[in-house]
Protein backbone atom coordinates (compact mmCIF):
# COMPACT_ATOMS: atom_id res chain seq x y z
CA UNK A 1 0.00 0.00 0.00
CA UNK A 2 1.51 3.44 -0.67
CA UNK A 3 1.19 6.07 1.31
CA UNK A 4 -1.32 8.47 2.01
CA UNK A 5 -2.20 11.44 4.01
CA UNK A 6 -3.30 11.59 7.40
CA UNK A 7 -6.30 12.49 8.70
CA UNK A 8 -6.99 14.70 11.77
CA UNK A 9 -9.68 16.54 13.38
CA UNK A 10 -11.42 18.89 11.22
CA UNK A 11 -10.73 16.62 8.77
CA UNK A 12 -14.87 15.23 7.31
CA UNK A 13 -16.22 12.17 6.19
CA UNK A 14 -18.92 12.26 3.34
CA UNK A 15 -21.96 9.80 2.88
CA UNK A 16 -23.49 9.42 -0.17
CA UNK A 17 -26.63 7.11 0.17
CA UNK A 18 -28.20 5.09 -2.69
CA UNK A 19 -31.53 6.79 -4.15
CA UNK A 20 -34.40 7.03 -3.53
CA UNK A 21 -34.39 7.94 -0.09
CA UNK A 22 -32.89 11.10 1.62
CA UNK A 23 -31.00 11.36 4.96
CA UNK A 24 -30.80 14.77 6.15
CA UNK A 25 -28.41 14.30 8.77
CA UNK A 26 -26.01 12.70 6.40
CA UNK A 27 -25.73 15.37 3.49
CA UNK A 28 -23.46 17.61 4.82
CA UNK A 29 -19.76 16.38 5.35
CA UNK A 30 -19.48 15.07 8.96
CA UNK A 31 -16.37 16.75 11.18
CA UNK A 32 -13.72 13.87 12.62
CA UNK A 33 -12.25 14.24 15.50
CA UNK A 34 -8.85 12.69 16.38
CA UNK A 35 -8.17 10.44 19.06
CA UNK A 36 -4.45 10.59 19.27
CA UNK A 37 -3.19 11.46 22.39
CA UNK A 38 0.52 12.19 21.52
CA UNK A 39 0.56 12.37 17.41
CA UNK A 40 -0.43 16.03 16.43
CA UNK A 41 -0.29 17.06 12.74
CA UNK A 42 -0.54 20.63 12.42
CA UNK A 43 -1.26 21.02 15.74
CA UNK A 44 -4.73 18.89 15.64
CA UNK A 45 -5.04 15.45 16.92
CA UNK A 46 -4.42 12.01 14.11
CA UNK A 47 -7.29 10.11 13.60
CA UNK A 48 -6.94 6.61 14.96
CA UNK A 49 -8.88 3.37 13.99
CA UNK A 50 -12.45 3.67 15.22
CA UNK A 51 -12.32 7.54 14.57
CA UNK A 52 -13.94 7.32 11.81
CA UNK A 53 -17.38 6.96 13.30
CA UNK A 54 -18.08 10.28 14.24
CA UNK A 55 -20.41 10.64 17.69
CA UNK A 56 -23.40 12.35 15.40
CA UNK A 57 -23.74 8.81 13.72
CA UNK A 58 -23.78 6.60 17.27
CA UNK A 59 -27.24 8.10 17.60
CA UNK A 60 -29.96 6.55 15.18
CA UNK A 61 -30.37 9.14 12.41
CA UNK A 62 -33.35 9.78 10.25
CA UNK A 63 -34.35 9.06 6.79
CA UNK A 64 -37.26 10.48 4.45
CA UNK A 65 -38.65 7.89 1.42
CA UNK A 66 -40.82 9.06 -1.88
CA UNK A 67 -42.38 5.85 -1.33
CA UNK A 68 -42.95 6.01 2.16
CA UNK A 69 -42.96 10.04 2.69
CA UNK A 70 -46.25 10.07 5.43
CA UNK A 71 -43.30 9.42 8.58
CA UNK A 72 -39.71 9.23 8.68
CA UNK A 73 -38.12 6.56 10.16
CA UNK A 74 -34.99 5.97 11.52
CA UNK A 75 -31.78 4.05 11.59
CA UNK A 76 -28.28 3.31 12.38
CA UNK A 77 -25.16 4.28 10.31
CA UNK A 78 -22.64 1.45 10.25
CA UNK A 79 -19.26 2.50 8.54
CA UNK A 80 -16.78 -0.20 6.72
CA UNK A 81 -13.71 1.66 6.17
CA UNK A 82 -11.34 -0.35 3.99
CA UNK A 83 -7.79 -1.16 4.18
CA UNK A 84 -6.64 1.71 2.07
CA UNK A 85 -8.22 3.49 4.21
CA UNK A 86 -5.58 2.99 7.41
CA UNK A 87 -2.21 2.37 7.74
CA UNK A 88 -0.92 -0.82 7.76
CA UNK A 89 2.91 -0.07 8.85
CA UNK A 90 2.53 2.87 11.03
CA UNK A 91 0.26 2.90 14.30
CA UNK A 92 0.13 5.09 17.43
CA UNK A 93 -0.92 3.60 20.77
CA UNK A 94 -1.34 0.24 18.77
CA UNK A 95 -4.09 1.84 16.51
CA UNK A 96 -3.74 2.27 12.73
CA UNK A 97 -4.10 5.91 11.70
CA UNK A 98 -6.75 6.61 9.35
CA UNK A 99 -5.87 8.06 6.18
CA UNK A 100 -7.37 9.13 3.16
CA UNK A 101 -7.28 6.27 1.25
CA UNK A 102 -10.24 5.52 -1.57
CA UNK A 103 -14.31 5.27 -1.05
CA UNK A 104 -15.47 2.83 1.51
CA UNK A 105 -19.21 0.91 2.34
CA UNK A 106 -21.69 2.58 4.44
CA UNK A 107 -24.52 0.66 5.99
CA UNK A 108 -27.88 2.13 6.98
CA UNK A 109 -30.04 -0.39 9.27
CA UNK A 110 -33.36 0.67 9.76
CA UNK A 111 -34.48 0.69 13.04
CA UNK A 112 -38.35 1.97 12.74
CA UNK A 113 -39.73 2.21 9.21
CA UNK A 114 -40.62 5.16 7.35
CA UNK A 115 -44.96 4.56 6.99
CA UNK A 116 -46.93 5.82 4.42
CA UNK A 117 -50.43 6.34 4.78
CA UNK A 118 -53.01 5.42 2.65
CA UNK A 119 -55.01 8.71 2.24
CA UNK A 120 -58.07 6.34 0.99
CA UNK A 121 -57.81 3.60 3.09
CA UNK A 122 -56.37 5.05 5.65
CA UNK A 123 -54.24 1.55 5.89
CA UNK A 124 -50.72 2.38 6.98
CA UNK A 125 -47.98 0.52 4.89
CA UNK A 126 -44.18 0.41 6.28
CA UNK A 127 -41.03 0.34 4.77
CA UNK A 128 -39.93 -3.46 3.71
CA UNK A 129 -36.58 -2.65 3.35
CA UNK A 130 -34.40 -2.56 6.58
CA UNK A 131 -31.30 -2.35 5.11
CA UNK A 132 -29.75 0.34 3.00
CA UNK A 133 -26.69 1.07 1.20
CA UNK A 134 -24.18 4.01 0.09
CA UNK A 135 -20.63 4.96 0.07
CA UNK A 136 -18.07 7.46 1.98
CA UNK A 137 -14.82 9.28 1.42
CA UNK A 138 -12.88 11.18 3.69
CA UNK A 139 -12.52 15.00 3.02
CA UNK A 140 -8.93 15.64 3.84
CA UNK A 141 -7.27 19.32 4.79
CA UNK A 142 -3.89 18.38 5.32
CA UNK A 143 -1.88 17.94 2.21
CA UNK A 144 1.85 18.05 4.08
CA UNK A 145 2.17 14.43 6.07
CA UNK A 146 1.57 10.92 5.09
CA UNK A 147 2.03 7.41 6.61
CA UNK A 148 1.57 4.13 5.37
Amino acid sequence: MAADYILRTGDFIKITMNPPETYPTLLPPIPLLGSSPDMMVGMMPVCLEGDETPALLLAPQPYISPTFYTTPGMGMVTIKIGPSNKTSKTTNGGKPILITGQTFQVEFDVTVPAIYVNEVTGVPVTDAVTKKTGTAQFINTNVQVKAD
